[in-house]
């Protein structure tokens, strides 16, 4: 499969809006005395039901095709399920190995962080809290950079779709490296870079993907890569997106959100039909 520069540099740019999306984060965690509960519920439930429809409907199929065409239907569907399945296995791993206490996912709010742990915590604590959710981000962020990347690459309006509910998702992991790192130095200024920074890993992931890929891109690499990034996505909207939308808000807010982002991809793909 060959890709113009053009394309390459489209996708490398959403991936890196995505990564980059934590700063959002960051800057909401120091400009908003309180978290806005109901908003953040509700965009976590949509960036979730934008992955999960988008993986499930759009993504697993375009493997299939793939592998169906090069290994046949029996086969293809055989291989793509079993990608799909090592998709989870591979981002299940990765969250495994990040200490629950360190690991940005496990889901804390603003006000949380910044009055309880800043008086039980001495800074020495919070300091090695906010570097290790860096590094817990850095590390998650990898493969959400080559999901993005491979599906911009591919179809650039699915790869919008799925930057803008990486996006989204990123914002919290921003508000769990920045407000630590802040209480710890009393710097915003280096809290903000430390969490903006936990974002490149997704660039840098899409560009791995690439140099290493590339060159051996068929239908057989194309389909288990895809079905293995719509593992990924599923498995980070259920074990993250939609535990955290239940953290910060109310049940109903976040399945709503989850159904209209949902609608929303729906939409755009029938409309790009």
């Amino acid at each position: 499969m060959n890709y113009d520069t053009s394309a390459v540099i489209f996708a490398f740019s959403l991936t890196l809006f995505a990564g980059l999306s934590t700063g959002i984060g960051s800057a909401l965690a120091f400009f908003a005395k309180t978290t806005n509960t109901r908003f953040l519920t509700a965009s976590l439930g949509f960036s979730a039901g934008v992955m999960i429809y988008v993986s499930m409907i759009e993504i697993f199929v375009k493997a299939r095709d793939a592998l169906t065409a090069a290994a046949g239907p029996s086969q293809g569907y055989l291989m793509t399920t079993l990608a799909f399945f090592a998709g989870i296995m591979f981002i299940a791993f990765i969250d495994k190995m990040v200490p629950t206490f360190e690991n940005p996912h496990e889901a804390r709010g603003i006000e949380e962080m910044s009055l309880s742990q800043q008086e039980a915590m001495k800074k020495v604590k919070l300091h090695r809290m906010g570097l290790f959710s860096a590094l817990a981000i850095g590390i998650h962020n990898f493969p959400e950079g080559l999901a993005t990347f491979v599906g911009a690459l591919h179809d650039p309006a699915l790869g919008i779709s799925i930057a803008v509910a990486i996006a989204i998702h990123n914002i919290p992991e921003g508000i769990a490296v920045s407000v630590p790192m802040y209480y710890a130095t009393g710097s915003k200024k280096k809290a903000f870079t430390f969490s903006f920074l936990s974002g490149f890993t997704e660039p840098v992931g899409a560009m791995v993907g690439y140099f290493l890929l590339f060159r051996y891109m068929n239908d057989y690499v194309f389909g288990l890569l895809f079905a293995s990034v719509a593992g990924i996505m599923v498995f980070i909207s259920l074990d993250e997106l939609l535990p955290t939308a239940e953290k910060y808000g109310e049940h109903h807010i976040a399945m709503y959100g989850v159904v209209a982002g949902m609608v929303v991809m729906a939409s755009s793909l029938v409309m790009f039909v």
